[in-house]
């Protein structure tokens, strides 16, 4: 491996050490904080459920009263959202699931093992105290956290919140990017197509990637291979955003302008990393604005962006998670030649285990959307058919 290549852990470490998390907060309400950070931990105004619960529908009942056989009066019904009588001694409570049990009652018996006939149910089951019923408190205790700060807010979370009261939450303001692309072979869709054009994919990606996280992004389009212009679209991104991300123009050709522009108009702090695809992933800083320079091709573009920008974007958000989850199962492919930079195959997993695409070129997008996430294969590394490897899905690396 070069001297000058960062591994990819140390250049992940790194990147997430130059995170500068945001720090205003926000009150959003609860029906579109969505993908948001959670600025404070929730911490629940009430006992859920707020009182003993009927878990099923059936009969509510007192345990003593009941040895199977037994025929007891049905003396009120109880449906989810009202709330009964103190229970007779020696009756039975119509009750439905979610309402709360009567006082007196212990214990619920499923209609299924009642019959009713006219006021009179009989039972055919021995019931235990507390038998399908919800106790006051059993999921969350009144005053206790429901959800910690730094908690990125998905539907799950969301319900959680709702159940527990919160019309409104404390969120950190979205993390402001702003995005371009650069190359003057790129023509957008829609437009003719020059000789030796290209469409420009990774504005496309990059935007919905972004937004996906819950950033505010800024589209400024393409900028052509020339140095004073990439000079000015640096500075024009640094006014008011966290991160500038750009993709194309970070490698050391003669069109490429990106690196020494940042250079020239702030710091660059990281560039090269012992990744593949997506070597040429530079980091530094424009003014007040984080810089990262993302390869030009596309599947590297994409990749760099799911293990390193995304976790920067988290890490900036106050995001308390970001390490995506992995899986380790047989490869049902061989891989005899290692890099000796650390590889990301385009993958998806079958009954043999994780089979690559058998396109591994770093323009080649149909591979992302075939793929259902990627293989992880160490620097130096061989791997044959049936060993262990480490597989990403997506679902660790998209939201």
């Amino acid at each position: 491996m070069n001297s000058d290549l960062l591994s990819f852990d140390e250049a992940l470490a790194a990147l997430l050490g130059y995170a500068r998390p945001v720090t205003d907060l926000e009150m959003a309400d609860t029906a579109v904080a969505c993908g948001r950070v959670l600025a404070s931990a929730l911490r629940s105004p009430i006992a859920m459920p707020d009182m003993d619960m009927s878990a099923m529908d059936g009969y509510a009942v007192r345990v003593a009263d009941v040895t199977p056989g037994a025929r007891l009066r049905v003396s009120q019904r109880i449906p989810a959202g009202s709330v009964g009588h103190a229970l007779e001694a020696g009756t039975a409570a119509r009750i439905f699931t979610g309402a709360p049990l009567p006082a007196g009652a212990d214990a619920v018996v499923m209609q299924e093992l009642c019959e009713l006939a006219d006021d009179m149910v009989t039972i055919d089951h021995q019931p235990h105290v507390g038998e399908f019923v919800r106790r006051a408190g059993s999921e969350v205790e009144k005053g206790a956290e429901v959800l910690a700060a730094g908690t990125r807010i998905g539907p799950a979370e969301l319900g959680l919140a709702a159940a527990v009261g919160a019309a409104q939450l404390p969120v950190l303001r979205r993390v402001k990017v702003a995005l371009f692309s650069t190359g003057s072979e790129l023509v957008m869709p829609g437009e003719a197509l020059p000789p030796g054009g290209v469409y420009n994919s990774n504005r496309f990606q990059l935007r919905a990637l972004l937004e996906q996280l819950g950033c505010e992004v800024t589209d400024l389009g393409i900028v052509p291979d020339q140095y004073d212009a990439t000079c000015k679209a640096l500075r024009d991104a640094s006014q008011g955003h966290d991160l500038i991300l750009t993709s194309g123009g970070v490698s050391v050709g003669e069109e490429d302008h990106v690196k020494p522009a940042v250079e020239a108009e702030g710091t660059l702090q990281m560039w090269k990393i012992a990744m593949k695809p997506g070597k040429p992933l530079a980091y530094g800083r424009v003014h007040a604005s984080a810089f990262i320079g993302l390869p030009g091709n596309p599947v590297s573009s994409f990749v760099t962006f799911l293990l390193m920008v995304r976790p920067f974007i988290l890490a900036t958000q106050g995001a308390s998670r970001s390490e995506p989850r992995a899986l380790t199962l047989p490869a049902a492919f061989d891989w005899p030649r290692p890099d000796r930079r650390r590889e990301f195959l385009r993958a998806r997993i079958t009954d043999e285990g994780v089979v690559l695409h058998q396109n591994q070129g770093s323009a080649a997008l149909s591979s992302i959307v075939w793929a259902e996430g990627l293989a992880d294969v160490p620097a130096g590394t061989a791997i044959a058919r049936g060993e262990p490897v480490r597989f990403i899905p997506y679902g660790e690396l998209l939201y």
